[in-house]
């Protein structure tokens, strides 16, 4: 595994409340929600990089207020039309 190295002030733990560990979990979690969110990975790539299982990453969209599902209203009547 690699690691990646992120200078923050101390500060930043307090914003969540959270250990240093806490935070960086929190902080990779954050980051694979929005990757997931605008497209750039699938659900079990981002429950694969963020070492959790996908139910707990669906757990992470509901309380970051996104929906589990990549197909927009506009696309998802397009398929039924067609289908």
């Amino acid at each position: 595994m690699i690691q990646i190295q992120l200078n923050l002030p101390e500060s930043a733990f307090s914003v969540l409340r959270s250990t240093p560990d806490e935070f960086a979990q929190e902080l990779l979690i954050a980051a694979v929600v929005k990757w997931y969110e605008v497209g750039m990975i699938s659900q079990s790539k981002a429950a694969e990089i963020a070492g959790i299982s996908r139910q707990t990453f669906l757990q992470a969209l509901d309380r970051f207020g996104v929906s589990p599902f990549q197909t927009t209203p506009e696309e998802l009547t397009e398929e039924v039309s067609r289908g």
